[in-house]
């Protein structure tokens, strides 16, 4: 899952959020449990304090204070309740009346609380020096015959820390295991709601303009990814529409302008035949009949390529060997590499079957070594090369022309796009034969790739899809044909 895709942040997020609001709410579950159990101790022993005094010290001088101090520790020792009680008589100079034992647990020694000698503090944390802690309450008391008392009772704080420290222990455990379970979870939720997009993306990527009738899958969720696909559907239709009408357009404009063209070629051509024509008129009409075969070429190349992207020039379905049409076109075209002074060289190791239209595929062939070979300087050399990867065919030609700039390589299959180069100033072309290839690869289902060097040369590779099990020939002679003009 990359980390830029919404999946993965929409899961990060809220499982950070969980995170965050899990963390919040047991730091505050800890104090408040912290404190709330403080507050409970403090008004036990405030009430142990209060029962102490009213029970036992309101009347030692009639009870006397042997009685009292048995009470307290038959009621209150530490022994049976584990928790502090010491009794001080008020007055000048203080006294102890009863001060606890150790604990039967060993939690702490009273004896280690240090006395009274200021003012009284009704509620007062002591750490001993056993590292014990105790919340001492004190309670001023004034006994009707007029005795005066300071009742301390204490308490250990480890239970409290007992409870927090096992409160702390689960929220470490839990809270890894409650993030993962909302990664895993919100991983999942966002996978099902997203799941139409990936649907949509897929579609989407096969959709083109050759293919403009088919439409993107639409859930019926009643969400805004519905509303999405709705309204990329009534795009696309749009955009059908615009393409059907701007093909319809090209494709009338070039059948309309063939009839007049071929009339005016012919009748050019009947005044280039006359007799009493100057040099200077010959030169116009020379130059006319070139311009009007040039024009014919490029209305019979836009009527092609509008046919291509209606679908209506039907393909012819048969198997070949694309190595012998490519090596047959290589033969017939070697006159105009002679012409250059130029090297044609064609190689391939075996027979490569693909199946489709031998007539386009051909057509591919004369185009990219047309374009080759107008390209490359005299002296140099065009290959032609076709190879098999098992479920591709690859037809390769390669020149050693001027090349192509690297910011025109994006833009050379457009229709009309001509660069500034010496590539383009060197050739009559009008920008469309590239169009034409690339239209009938498509339509057989394969893709052109274009590389160059400037200076150094330019190579297409045409990749068609190979047959299933296709079938390889024994090993042929490698078929090399050579044509260089005498200079």
């Amino acid at each position: 899952m990359s980390p830029r895709s919404i999946r993965f942040r929409l899961t990060v997020w809220y499982a950070a959020l969980l995170a965050a609001v899990l963390s919040l709410a047991g730091a505050s579950l800890w104090v408040g449990l912290g404190r709330y159990l403080e507050k409970n101790l403090q008004d036990s022993l405030a009430k142990q304090a209060r029962s102490i005094a009213e029970s036992f010290l309101s009347a030692v001088d009639r009870s006397g204070e042997r009685y009292v101090v048995d009470e307290i520790t038959e009621h209150f020792a530490p022994e049976i309740n584990g928790r502090f009680v010491r009794v001080t008589r008020e007055r000048s100079p203080r006294s102890v009346l009863y001060a606890s034992g150790p604990a039967r647990d060993g939690g702490f020694d009273p004896s280690s609380l240090p006395a009274l000698t200021g003012p009284a503090q009704t509620l007062r944390h002591e750490r001993l020096p056993s590292t014990a802690e105790l919340l001492v309450y004190t309670l001023a008391f004034q006994a009707a015959d007029g005795n005066s008392f300071l009742v301390e009772v204490g308490a250990p704080y480890a239970p409290i820390r007992v409870v927090q420290h096992g409160l702390a222990l689960l929220f470490a455990f839990a809270l890894p295991l409650l993030v993962l379970l909302a990664i895993g979870g919100g991983y999942l939720v966002m996978r099902r709601a997203l799941a139409p997009i990936d649907d949509l993306a897929r579609t989407a990527e096969r959709i083109s303009s050759r293919n403009l009738g088919e439409r993107l899958p639409i859930s019926a969720t009643g969400d805004e990814i519905e509303q999405l696909s709705l309204a990329l559907n009534r795009m696309i239709a749009r955009l059908e529409k615009a393409f059907e009408q701007a093909g319809r357009f090209s494709a009338d404009a070039s059948h309309e302008l063939r009839t007049p063209l071929t009339i005016l070629r012919g009748e050019l051509e009947v005044v280039a035949r006359r007799s009493d024509l100057t040099p200077e008129a010959r030169d116009v009409l020379s130059s006319a009949l070139e311009e009007t075969e040039h024009l014919a070429h490029i209305v019979e190349a836009l009527l092609e390529l509008s046919r291509l992207d209606a679908g209506e020039g039907r393909l012819e379905q048969v198997r070949f060997d694309l190595g012998a049409l490519a090596c047959s076109t290589a033969e017939q075209m070697k006159l105009l590499a002679e012409d250059k002074g130029l090297e044609l060289v064609y190689s391939s190791g075996a027979a490569v079957e693909v199946e489709g239209d031998r007539a386009r595929l051909k057509q591919v062939v004369v185009n990219l070594l047309d374009n080759a070979i107008k390209y490359t300087p005299r002296g140099g050399k065009v290959a032609v090369a076709v190879t098999s990867t098992g479920d591709e065919a690859i037809l390769e030609v390669s020149d050693e022309g001027v090349g192509i700039p690297r910011a025109a390589l994006p833009h050379v299959f457009e229709r009309f796009y001509r660069t500034d180069s010496e590539r383009s100033r060197s050739s009559g072309g009008a920008g469309l034969g590239l169009s034409i290839v690339q239209s009938i690869t498509a339509a057989h289902g394969g893709r052109i790739e274009v590389s160059s060097t400037q200076g150094r040369g330019t190579s297409f590779r045409v990749t068609l899809p190979g047959l299933d099990g296709m079938r390889r020939s024994p090993p042929a002679d490698t078929g090399v044909l050579r044509e260089r003009a005498a200079v």
